[in-house]
């Protein structure tokens, strides 16, 4: 187990338009027992001292992205795709993030020498079909930069897909410039996967970037995390998903909690989990409804609910790697 020093890891860090999405001031706000604000915005956003609250199962790097690293911040968990950590910044700190541990040390954008590092890998392997390029949150750096980086990889005389990972548009519309959608319009073939939780999050402002975005020939997908406490029935999610759909933002994942130290507090059951998706399947449509999914603990890649649990046991889920082998995940009872 993990101390509490090693788990207070992340700073806290928000932006003024994510804050103005909550319905209570953060001074303020309810909060439940363990500290986490009531409301879905804040509690996001707000650190508490749930935080501090060690799982025997907890890991500082749950998704073992440093054992499949290619090169600093260079991480190729699959065959066919590679994942870059372009940066550790964000203009949210989310506090159920699963690199927690990790991006207070990457602040920086990636430097010229690691993206060289990236070409020549993308060369030398014409298997690698994808470059999923996210951090911390990429669009935090300046035009110039990411264009550096999403040219780089266009160098590559193959067709590569970009998958750009960012909360931009959720959290500060207002990045999401004409020049800066021109610029990844230019770059295609590029598609932006989105974080979003909650449907507070799919503000006016925010659906109107989207829709340019859209307008641009840029595909939005959406991911969001199964957290306890924020969209944690299904209700919510019918809500969220079926909303994404209608404005064009496909919903494509929806996921398990990772086992990122400090977040114990946020995670569901998957027993829980499962009789929520069960509930989505029959009340979604195939276009609205997300995969069901884990990131296998340590890095065995993602592992599709329920098809891959093989048995469960008292306290934890077995489940069938791509590769075939096994591992378990916990069945975590909620506590207070």
């Amino acid at each position: 187990m993990q101390n509490s020093r090693q788990i207070i890891s992340l700073p806290y860090r928000s932006t003024a338009f994510w804050l103005s999405l909550a319905h209570e001031p953060v001074e303020s706000c309810k909060r439940n027992e363990l500290g986490v604000p009531l409301d879905p915005i804040l509690a996001q956003a707000v650190p508490s001292t749930a935080e501090s609250r060690a799982s025997p199962w907890d890991r500082c790097d749950p998704l073992g992205e440093e054992s499949h690293s290619i090169a600093n911040r260079v991480i190729r968990h699959y065959r066919s795709r590679v994942l870059v950590r372009a940066t550790g910044q964000c203009f949210l700190f989310c506090r159920h993030c699963y690199r927690r541990s990790l991006l207070p040390s990457e602040l920086e954008f990636i430097d010229e020498s690691t993206i060289d590092k990236l070409i020549l890998l993308l060369r030398s392997h014409p298997e690698i079909r994808e470059v999923l390029i996210s951090g911390g949150d990429p669009l935090i750096a300046s035009d110039e930069k990411l264009e550096g980086l999403l040219s780089a990889i266009r160098s590559v005389e193959r067709p590569i897909l970009i998958r750009l990972c960012t909360r931009a548009p959720i959290v500060l519309p207002k990045r999401i410039s004409d020049n800066l959608i021109s610029l990844l319009s230019e770059l295609r073939p590029l598609q932006i996967m989105l974080h979003i939780n909650h449907t507070r999050e799919l503000s006016p402002e925010f659906l109107d970037k989207s829709e340019s975005i859209l307008k641009a020939g840029i595909p939005l997908h959406s991911q969001t995390v199964l957290l306890r406490g924020i969209n944690d029935n299904a209700e919510t999610l019918i809500e969220l998903f079926s909303i994404l759909n209608l404005h064009s933002i496909h919903p494509y994942y929806l996921f398990q909690g990772d086992l990122a130290i400090g977040t114990a507090h946020f995670r569901v059951p998957l027993s829980q989990g499962l009789i929520i998706y069960e509930k989505l399947k029959r009340e979604l449509s195939g276009l609205e409804l997300p995969r069901y999914s884990v990131d296998a603990p340590g890095g065995g890649g993602k592992v599709y609910l329920p098809e891959g649990i093989v048995e469960r046991k008292n306290d934890s889920w077995v489940l069938r790697l791509p590769d075939g082998s096994l591992c378990e995940y916990p069945e975590e009872h909620l506590q207070c």
